[in-house]
């Protein structure tokens, strides 16, 4: 895939692949990495991949950059095929990272964070984190079958705004209970904003990071 890469040193020993949502491109997040305000001893390489081009049913069917389709907000069908297509895209940028599984963090919003989820979850080898912002477990009946003992243990951080009108607050938490309940470590924000990132939610990203790294 296509990405913008941005190292906060010469020799970043650690990677964070993030997946941006429905529309938007690897621009999207590039903003935030100084916005983190890590700490200069932590040298990190920011992946930010570019989505590829689909009909999106939500939409109208027009073309733009997504993970996969979306037949109606809210919930309703899943497009698996696109999900699980979108999912080896992710697991191939990991392999292609000069950096060991166990430190690469994968990340996204919201759909983005849907395959960070789908993904790591089932990923062969231990990774270092996960980072799901306002977003949702995408299909969640399968996790428990599919999931891989390698990253069972896996820290997660789970953020979403109160007043998401596209991604309502309450399909977030039920996300949120399915992992908890199949014994997922889910570390949950929750902030008085819609579908978004606000100031509060970076500050908490940058101390989760700083944590596990």
């Amino acid at each position: 895939m296509e990405a913008i890469e941005i190292s906060t040193g010469p020799r970043p020993d650690a990677a964070v692949i993030w997946l941006h949502g429905l529309g938007a491109d690897g621009h999207d997040f590039e903003a935030i990495v100084p916005e983190l305000r890590l700490p200069e001893k932590l040298q990190l390489r920011f992946v930010f991949p570019h989505a590829p081009v689909r009909a999106v049913t939500v939409n109208q069917g027009m073309r733009m950059r997504a993970w996969y389709d979306i037949v109606q907000l809210g919930g309703g069908p899943e497009d698996e095929g696109g999900v699980r297509a979108s999912q080896k895209l992710l697991e191939e940028l990991v392999e292609a990272q000069p950096i060991p599984a166990a430190r690469v963090v994968v990340a996204g919003f919201s759909q983005g964070g849907a395959i960070a989820l789908q993904t790591a979850l089932r990923y062969g080898e231990r990774l270092a984190g996960v980072l799901a912002l306002s977003t949702y477990l995408p299909l969640a009946s399968t996790l428990a079958t599919e999931r891989s003992s390698a990253n069972h243990g896996v820290p997660i951080f789970m953020a979403h705004g109160r007043y998401d009108d596209l991604i309502p607050f309450d399909r977030a938490e039920r996300s949120r209970d399915v992992l908890t309940g199949l014994g997922y470590r889910v570390e949950w924000h929750e902030y008085p904003m819609p579908h978004s990132v606000c100031a509060a939610e970076i500050a908490d990203i940058a101390k989760f990071l700083t944590g596990i790294l």
